[in-house]
């Protein structure tokens, strides 16, 4: 039998490093799936979304959405910390339920983006597109608390992340404005921030909490006060009062 030098050993050893690493990466991948729907095509939301973002921006963006998620929740390195989540699509439709400008079904992980709505907007479309793709992506990964965290929270944390990403719109609240912290959107964000500022890694420590549920204790258990006693300090810090 003809022995292998050191040489073919080390070349062996590095194929099979090389395939493992190949192999990992696909066991985590996820497939980004964008389309615009017949019926959106044919409207002028749907064409100024074709010729102004571009499928292929959009899932170039719901890729750099999902990295920026997981690193910004503590998930990168652990895969089990995370929603099992082999596929996101987006779907530009003619209109979304609510006329809102686009959500998030978390049970198969689709998202709708309104054609109405991307031919209504007279600002920097292409920033409000990305942030919205921030904000619908976060709540594919997001835990809800077993559906008992306040929507408020949930909305406000995917608007922290849009936050964070710097792909918020003009008209959002200025930090310090708001009338109760779990509002929602762009006031519950700024109060995240605030949180986050008080102890690093807040909102991703909360969302690890929210996977088996929710309490207010949360804060309590993180930052050593309920939501309302923060809030009024986040208020007080602005020079308002909750």
């Amino acid at each position: 039998m003809k022995a292998l030098n050191t040489t073919t050993l080390t070349m062996q050893a590095l194929c099979f490093f090389i395939v493992l690493i190949v192999t990992m990466h696909g066991i985590h991948a996820v497939d980004y799936n964008v389309t615009i729907s017949v019926k959106s095509s044919s409207t002028p939301g749907g064409a100024r979304f074709r010729d102004q973002i571009g499928v292929e921006y959009a899932r170039q963006k719901l890729d750099s959405a999902t990295q920026f998620i997981w690193g910004l929740f503590q998930q990168t390195n652990n895969p089990a910390d995370r929603r099992n989540v082999q596929k996101v699509s987006l779907i530009v439709v003619v209109e979304t339920a609510g006329d809102v400008p686009a959500n998030t079904n978390v049970n198969d992980n689709i998202i709708h983006l309104s054609a109405k709505y991307v031919n209504s907007y007279t600002g920097d479309l292409k920033n409000e597109i990305t942030g919205i793709l921030y904000h619908e992506t976060t709540h594919v990964w997001q835990w809800f608390g077993n559906n008992q965290a306040p929507v408020g929270l949930t909305e406000g944390i995917a608007d922290y992340v849009r936050l964070k990403a710097n792909y918020i719109p003009g008209h959002w609240v200025k930090p310090g404005q708001g009338d109760k912290w779990d509002h929602g959107y762009d006031v519950t964000a700024r109060f995240l921030e605030y949180c986050d500022s008080l102890r690093n890694g807040f909102v991703a420590d909360l969302n690890k909490k929210l996977r088996n549920g929710y309490n207010d204790q949360y804060f309590v258990e993180l930052l050593g006060k309920t939501p309302g006693q923060l809030f009024t300090e986040y208020k007080a810090k602005y020079g308002n009062i909750a």
